[in-house]
């Protein structure tokens, strides 16, 4: 089967890369190092990471487990000042240093051979179709080009209110935390750290990252190419280890500010054992609406295929994937629901249209269907079967995309039907415009507001739903969709003070910066001054 497009050839990869993504294998298998200090290091012991596609080792990541080597992590941690590394008033030509160095990073991911060195890369940890891989390299690209030159001094530029008399100012800044730590997942590993990590570091953060051991070695090799563009060594400590390991630092290392993307449940988790210092961007059960309003047949395919990508692209192992699909009765009539049930028939291993689900396997995944079609009136649309003729490792899940109907009155209290499933999988109900309030009962009930679209061109039905739901990135209009990379808006969820967001300035300060204010009162007191008590 062809995989993987033909994308380059890995003759002319840069230097300051160390593997070849065609050449991984049993026979070629890579050792991943861990970064501290400034220093790569090898480990005692390695955990064997499997190929997703065919379940033969080929990567090797550090076992990390040495309490000697934790306690180094731990100090480099706390080696970092309370008021980070560069601030307005300290060091602040390192804001030119982070300006030029995200410069060289863009000019890097712009060539052709690193393009399709990350795009390889991506696809042989978490296999995912061409355009899915390369649209994730193209974000964190325009992610670097965007906090070139000037932008990191800009970003955290300062403002000044007049005091109350001669001499006196106050002025509001944006400081850094000091040490701070960000864990990311495994869906996005280029898109997600590099751009987390790099909001940090450009305000004055000093970074302890930890990845997802199965994917990481995508950003293993991101950090070397940040190295080779100059990044300050001594930064960022980058390890590879379990989450027992990982809590055992996070608890110990005084960090000032934890970001964490992922599941619910470990949010949750570290939420208590951080006491509460941590910004989160977690699951999402995100929900799509079709309106009332039906557009021309052109218009009517491009939703169907914007549902599908939603739903399906990347396995639907996105956390903005669309979980669960409104249906107004006039789109039932106009055949919507076939649409989208021929699109998902086309989707497969060969070109990775479908591919691993990485954190739920067959069983799994059957078990909680089953589960779903016990409620009266639910039924299979399309799908439901597992993939065949392949060589996925039964660790992962190899499914069909999936979308299973449940009547509208069954969805408010029934907590399973919500539960979100991260693969190809949707939920589809129907309704009708005098069951919209029972829509939005049924939508804001859900625990997490990530991401939604709604599909309309009635501005008065677009208000509406607007104005009586949180979801922090919400798509509207005929065009919206769910899952959009975030170049160009903020992205994270609402209604929940910890929620992060990502890529944007606004992003960034609102989760690598404290407002700090100093007033100054410079001013000589009169001669002769003689204060009464008040």
């Amino acid at each position: 089967m062809q995989k993987f497009r033909n994308i380059a050839s890995f003759s002319s990869i840069p230097s300051y890369f160390t593997l070849d993504p065609y050449q991984l294998s049993s026979r070629n298998s890579y050792k991943v190092q861990n970064f501290l200090g400034g220093k790569w290091i090898n480990s005692d012991k390695y955990e064997q990471i499997i190929d997703p596609l065919n379940g033969e080792p080929f990567i090797q990541v550090p076992d990390s487990q040495d309490k000697d080597l934790l306690q180094e992590y731990i100090k480099s941690a706390k080696d970092c000042p309370i008021s980070g590394l560069h601030n307005p008033l300290k060091n602040p030509q390192r804001y030119q240093v982070y300006g030029e160095v995200c410069h060289k990073i863009a000019a890097e991911l712009k060539k052709k051979e690193v393009h399709d060195f990350f795009v390889k890369l991506i696809q042989r940890v978490v296999p995912k179709h061409y355009a899915q891989a390369s649209g994730e390299v193209v974000v964190t690209e325009r992610f670097f080009q965007n906090f070139s030159g000037d932008q990191p001094r800009f970003l955290t530029r300062s403002f000044n209110v007049a005091g109350d008399r001669d001499g006196q100012q106050s002025t509001g800044y944006r400081w850094p935390y000091g040490s701070c730590a960000i864990i990311a997942p495994f869906n996005f590993p280029l898109e997600i750290p590099s751009l987390q990590i790099f909001g940090a570091l450009m305000t004055g953060n000093k970074v302890f990252f930890k990845g997802d051991n199965r994917v990481n070695v995508v950003m293993e090799q991101m950090l070397r190419l940040a190295l080779h563009c100059g990044l300050p060594e001594k930064d960022i400590d980058m390890l590879f280890a379990d989450g027992k390991q990982t809590e055992y630092i996070l608890k110990k290392g005084n960090f000032r500010m934890t970001q964490f993307t992922g599941s619910s449940i470990i949010a949750e988790h570290l939420t208590k054992v951080l006491n509460g210092k941590i910004r989160i961007e977690d699951a999402g059960f995100d929900w799509k609406i079709l309106g009332p309003d039906v557009p021309d047949v052109d218009t009517q395919n491009y939703v169907a295929w914007q549902s599908d990508q939603d739903a399906y692209g990347s396995t639907g192992q996105k956390c903005s994937a669309q979980s669960i699909l409104f249906v107004h009765e006039n789109w039932v009539q106009a055949k919507f629901l076939d649409k989208i049930q021929q699109l998902a028939s086309t989707r497969n291993l060969n070109d990775l249209s479908l591919g691993p689900i990485i954190t739920w396997n067959n069983s799994k995944i059957e078990q909680h269907i089953k589960s779903i079609l016990e409620i009266p009136g639910t039924k299979i649309l399309f799908g439901g079967q597992e993939l065949k003729n392949h060589q996925i490792p039964s660790v992962y899940g190899a499914y069909e995309a999936t979308a299973v109907y449940v009547p509208l009155n069954e969805i408010l209290n029934n907590k399973q039907v919500t539960k979100e499933l991260f693969g190809p999988f949707q939920i589809v109900t129907t309704y009708s415009s005098n069951q919209i309030d029972d829509v939005l009962k049924i939508i804001n009930q859900f625990e997490n507001h990530l991401t939604a679209g709604i599909v309309s061109n009635d501005v008065n039905f677009l208000r509406y739903v607007q104005s009586n739901t949180t979801n922090g990135v919400t798509y509207s209009g005929i065009r919206a969709r769910t899952t959009g990379a975030p170049q160009n808006h903020w992205f994270g969820p609402c209604g929940d003070p910890r929620g992060a967001g990502i890529g944007t300035p606004e992003a960034i300060l609102s989760v690598w910066t404290t407002h700090r204010e100093i007033i100054h009162d410079t001013q000589l007191a009169p001669s002769g001054f003689k204060g009464q008590q008040s």
